[in-house]
């Protein structure tokens, strides 16, 4: 009964957003949240789950296998496909949250991207930030949970990890592969790697 219950809840939340002009592509795989707020011009593909406390703006797009909870999407944002938007998020306008991403209690700036595979946990990102592939933020050493600073106009090389507590000042650029564990100053270069080695005619062992 109580199943029976819940899908005539969903099917009363779908027709609800598809009346007010939510785009939905194969609505019957979409699911609401009762106190889901959505605005205006907003797309939402198959496989999206939307939690409790999730405002949407206008103008957004989500892509398929997304799951949102308790955060705030302003205008014109695109997420997904699988992309996970935990509790205290602020998506910002114009920003973009790509696949494979996980963001937690972090805003992000306007027209800051996060494009894919990556993790953003307790974090402030400013404006036009750029953050590659395979970066995460590491911001729990067990005991407790710390603050990164992102400002404006910073661009993050793939495969980084920031080491929180941390802040790195605009205008910066973090060389990819590198572990930062301290601030990065306005308009520097950040980069940690070991020297590249390389063995001229080696043979590899046979079995």
């Amino acid at each position: 009964m109580k199943q029976l219950n819940l899908q005539k809840l969903q099917n009363i939340l779908r027709k609800k957003f598809l009346k007010v002009g939510v785009k939905m592509i194969g609505p019957e795989t979409i699911f609401f949240s009762k106190d889901t707020k959505i605005g205006k011009n907003v797309i939402i593909e198959p496989y999206v789950v939307i939690g409790q406390k999730v405002r949407i703006g206008n103008n957004v797009t989500i892509k398929s296998f997304s799951h949102l909870e308790n955060c705030k999407i302003e205008n014109k944002v695109d997420i997904g496909p699988y992309a996970r938007i935990r509790p205290g998020v602020v998506l910002k306008s114009g920003s973009k949250i790509g696949n494979f991403v996980e963001i937690k209690k972090s805003t992000l700036g306007v027209n800051s991207k996060v494009n894919h595979l990556t993790y953003i946990g307790d974090s402030q990102i400013g404006k036009s930030v750029n953050i590659g592939a395979g970066t995460i933020t590491c911001n729990y050493d067990g005991v407790k949970k710390s603050t990164t600073k992102i400002k404006d106009n910073v661009f993050i090389g793939s495969n980084s990890s920031l080491v929180a507590p941390i802040t790195i000042e605009e205008d910066s650029v973090v060389g990819a592969g590198s572990v930062i564990t301290k601030n990065v100053k306005k308009k520097s270069l950040a980069l940690t790697r070991s020297l590249q080695t390389e063995i001229k005619n080696y043979k590899r062992k046979s079995k």
